[in-house]
């Protein structure tokens, strides 16, 4: 896989999305709502945050991807969750799964195990999100946030896609997507993306806006990419993460080739 023909179905991807304008049904954690919003905006994307039961089926029907982020875990949401699942795979419709701080506790781990069996296109986490929901063990999360490599769960990746059917995208200092068979390693981001909230949860639902108009695989290995990219763009001028998110969304607004050829690689 070259950098150049790489870069080149990239940003061909992002030309589609933004010429499509996909709409992206987000079932979201309430610390991400606006900023995932504001990222799918920037991006040429169309977001929608519907959660509740008795329009999550409706919604899920004229949307063209969901995002299932389970971050602020309820049982009600959990019923919606399903819901909206249930009727994307009836129809066809591509969605991602951010199973947030699974190995946290029992109960979020057991709803993040049973959405995970429930055919997502895409799975994308942290690296012990990933090893956590393979089933794997390794360094507990703190929380939400990993206290392992991302290269660490390149093992239990491969194991949960050739499990669930899913792509697996893990993320860390640099991000890795596999199908069972294939990976792909993405190298973009910024060390600063960690540091503000919620940023992981958009990538998510930018997942999901690729998914609308590639297959998972070069969805997940896209959207990684450029928001990567964007991350590490938006970055060069920052002397912290405070304005990082407003930022992002300005370098995804304005990203372009020469944006990704700089600030992204992809090997495989």
């Amino acid at each position: 896989m070259s950098q150049t023909n790489s870069i080149d179905d990239i940003f061909e991807a992002l030309q589609d999305l933004r010429a499509r304008r996909p709409l992206v049904h987000n079932i979201t954690n309430y610390v991400a709502m606006t900023l995932s919003a504001n990222v799918l905006l920037a991006l040429g994307a169309s977001p929608a945050m519907v959660h509740a039961a008795e329009e999550v089926e409706d919604f899920a029907a004229i949307s063209d991807a969901l995002a299932v982020n389970i971050g602020t875990l309820s049982p009600d949401w959990v019923k919606s969750m399903k819901l909206a699942i249930a009727r994307a795979n009836k129809l066809g419709k591509p969605w991602v799964l951010d199973p947030v701080g699974c190995g946290a506790t029992p109960y979020r781990t057991g709803v993040a195990v049973e959405l995970a069996g429930m055919r997502p296109s895409v799975i994308r986490g942290n690296a012990s999100e990933i090893m956590s929901l393979a089933g794997q063990t390794g360094k507990a999360g703190k929380g939400v946030d990993s206290l392992s490599a991302a290269e660490d769960a390149v093992g239990a990746a491969t194991t949960l896609a050739r499990q669930t059917g899913a792509v697996v995208a893990v993320t860390g200092a640099v991000d890795y997507v596999t199908d069972g068979q294939s990976q792909i390693a993405v190298h973009a981001g910024h060390a600063l993306m960690p540091l503000s909230t919620a940023l992981g949860c958009a990538l998510s639902a930018v997942t999901a806006a690729f998914a609308a108009v590639r297959p998972p695989q070069a969805a997940a290995a896209a959207a990684l990419a450029v928001f990567g990219a964007a991350g590490s763009a938006a970055a060069q001028n920052l002397r912290g993460p405070g304005h990082l998110p407003a930022e992002i969304c300005d370098a995804l607004y304005t990203m372009d080739r020469d944006m990704l050829v700089r600030f992204a690689r992809l090997t495989g």
